[in-house]
């Protein structure tokens, strides 16, 4: 009775950052949630419908995957909301005892805009499994949420395009603010849940300023930036997300949600995020491509036909350490197996990444991993210019020698 009293009146989500880059705003940390520990930075594996594309719970702890990402939207579809209460929530309907988080419908307003008309109320969406309607609001939101059981789960935001201008930007930023008091209000879990509000405010500097403010004063246990990665200039991405970190608490999380190629996670944790999300690692694996620190490897070309090696000799991962990138060229889109060895090397891939990324903090030489990593993966020496001018902005010049820079 008293360890269960003690557990109840621990935080659901503690952060504790344990390293802090000299020269940039990266920074290692612990976050501390209910089902398991996080190290950060950390990039989730999304498994939208409960589950990843081609990857068995067993196989992502195997790769010591500590968190992944569901879809409120499409889970509370389907299944539905009354099978995962009946099921004990998300966990243990998919047998999955680390931890999850939970996006909250709010993007599904650009991907389904088709489907969707946005009032104050919420979302009306037309269901795209069999056309009937569905209305999402802040409230409904946040209950499918709390019967799901995610430990980190994000309120409800007006998600506009980033390519939108005029007073609709404007408008979502506010109503985020409003619906986040509704989703404060409405959740009941608050003891075993954490809900991350979501700074909006598309690329208007201002905006995305107020809107960090008015959430900052709300008593929260981390924060989202949101509405980014959807067409935006890299140029105009990387100053939006800088411009984010600088007001966020450094006490807390940041999560920025929908970034998963390698060299956005290394310029993003340069600028100060700790928490990541993407479908792309299993989504190119199903078009037969695997991640290297040079880029991708297209499986398909008949270059790997005869090559024996595999896809990586650094990859502990045991598609690595089983078949060669001839094998794989030989199944790659034609076997239904191929999908799932490549998304186990491609997850893999990232788990590594940022653990690497981690250590470099730790050590104290991240500028120096950043000038390798970019060296890698462009190999041709011509880095973009977006990504100069991103690294500059916290003191890493890639043209300078390999030393470490002075803050």
């Amino acid at each position: 009775m008293i360890n269960k009293a003690i557990s109840k009146m621990r935080s659901p989500l503690t952060f504790k950052v344990i390293a802090e880059c000299s020269t940039t705003k990266a920074r290692v940390g612990v976050m501390s949630l209910v089902h398991s520990d996080v190290d950060t930075p950390v990039f989730m594996p999304v498994g939208t419908q409960g589950t990843l594309k081609g990857v068995l719970p067993d196989q992502l702890i195997n790769l010591n995957c500590q968190i992944i990402l569901g879809n409120t939207y499409h889970l509370g579809q389907r299944p539905g909301i009354e099978t995962l209460r009946k099921a004990g929530g998300l966990h243990k309907f998919m047998n999955w005892n680390r931890a999850l988080l939970t996006d909250s419908g709010g993007f599904q307003m650009v991907s389904l805009l088709q489907l969707a008309e946005i009032d104050e109320n919420g979302v009306n969406f037309k269901s795209p499994f069999d056309e009937s309607n569905c209305l999402l609001t802040p409230e409904h939101s946040i209950e499918i949420q709390n019967v799901i059981g995610a430990d980190i789960v994000m309120q409800l935001d007006d998600v506009v395009k980033t390519t939108t201008k005029g007073p609709r930007v404007e408008e979502a930023m506010h109503r985020t603010i409003r619906w986040l008091d509704r989703c404060l209000e409405q959740h009941s879990r608050n003891d075993e849940q954490s809900i991350f509000p979501i700074v909006q405010g598309g690329l208007d500097p201002k905006l995305r300023e107020e809107c960090a403010k008015e959430l900052t004063k709300r008593d929260v246990r981390g924060f989202a930036v949101g509405g980014l990665s959807g067409g935006e200039s890299k140029d105009e991405f990387c100053k939006t997300v800088n411009l984010c970190t600088d007001y966020l608490p450094k006490h807390k999380p940041r999560y920025l949600m929908g970034v998963g190629f390698a060299a956005d996670l290394v310029v993003c944790v340069a600028l100060g995020i700790d928490m990541f999300d993407c479908v792309f690692p299993t989504r190119t694996a199903r078009f037969g491509c695997a991640l290297v620190r040079e880029g991708q490897l297209n499986l398909k070309h008949s270059k790997y036909a005869l090559d024996m090696k595999p896809i990586d000799d650094e990859c502990e991962c045991t598609t690595c350490s089983t078949y060669t990138r001839s094998y794989l060229h030989h199944i790659a889109t034609f076997e239904e197996v191929s999908c799932s060895l490549l998304s186990v090397h491609n997850v893999a891939f990232q788990l590594r990444l940022m653990n690497d990324i981690r250590e470099s903090i730790k050590a104290n030489n991240f500028p120096q991993f950043v000038r390798k990593f970019m060296k890698q993966q462009f190999a041709d020496g011509v880095v973009p210019t977006w990504i100069k001018d991103a690294l500059n902005e916290v003191n890493i010049c890639l043209d300078a020698p390999d030393v470490a820079e002075t803050s």
